[in-house]
């Protein structure tokens, strides 16, 4: 299986890279792990809707490029549930012969409607906003975590 995380925008803290680099070796048990940080669209200080608009379009087509199997676009109008439940919507993924499961995050703008309209599930973390790039650490820590309850193991309590 392969888990494939597309994010807009590059990690700038080193404490979170460290962090995702813990999970994306621990992640290396249970499957193949793709990350791909693309750049984010450059706005103006104070943009306008269009301005946003034409924004999430250009990053979709790059999206685009690298989203395949079970898509997961996460944004804010997406279903909220538990870890649990996560670990069997993989599970079910792969069941149901997708060999890849694509998480993807979008700016601070959020995605365009075209990639949410893509998945095959959309997940919301919260009804609270967090920084896209700890959004990161936790939907890794989430998908270990997944794997973690599929295989029975201790991580998960």
């Amino acid at each position: 299986m392969t888990v494939n995380l597309i994010v807009i925008g590059k990690l700038k803290e080193d404490y979170l890279r460290k962090a995702c680099d813990e999970y994306i070796k621990r992640l290396s048990r249970y499957c193949t792990f793709e990350l791909h940080e693309l750049n984010e669209y450059r706005l103006s200080d104070n943009p306008s809707d269009k301005e946003i608009e034409n924004a999430l379009l250009k990053e979709a087509e790059n999206i685009k490029k690298y989203a395949r199997g079970y898509i997961i676009p996460m944004c804010i109008e997406g279903k909220q549930i538990s870890s649990t439940e996560l670990s069997q919507n993989i599970s079910n993924a792969l069941l149901s012969g997708n060999s890849t499961v694509t998480f993807i995050i979008g700016s601070s703008f959020g995605l365009a409607d075209e990639i949410k309209s893509m998945g095959n599930f959309k997940l919301s973390m919260s009804k609270m906003t967090f920084p896209h790039q700890l959004a990161r650490v936790m939907i890794l820590e989430q998908i270990y975590r997944s794997f973690q309850i599929s295989d029975g193991g201790k991580y998960h309590k």
